[in-house]
């Protein structure tokens, strides 16, 4: 989750927005926007896809093998 935190933060601040002008544009709650950058795991991966379309991404599944090959659990 780590990797998704940083990638929104990163890519928030290179558009110039605060977290509650970002998430007005993504049409998310201020506190999903909040739980991404917070690495938080507990999250909807519909909202999580909300926030990422705004840079062209999206979030899907992951092999269990694949993400073990990348040191994740």
């Amino acid at each position: 989750m780590n990797q998704l935190a940083n990638f929104v933060k990163q890519r928030r601040k290179e558009v110039n927005l605060t977290q509650e002008e970002f998430a007005e544009k993504a049409g998310v709650a201020l506190t999903v926007i909040r739980k991404i950058e917070q690495g938080k795991t507990n999250l909807n991966v519909e909202k999580v896809n909300q926030v990422l379309a705004m840079f062209g991404h999206e979030m899907g599944p992951i092999p269990i093998q694949a993400s073990s090959e990348n040191g994740e659990s």
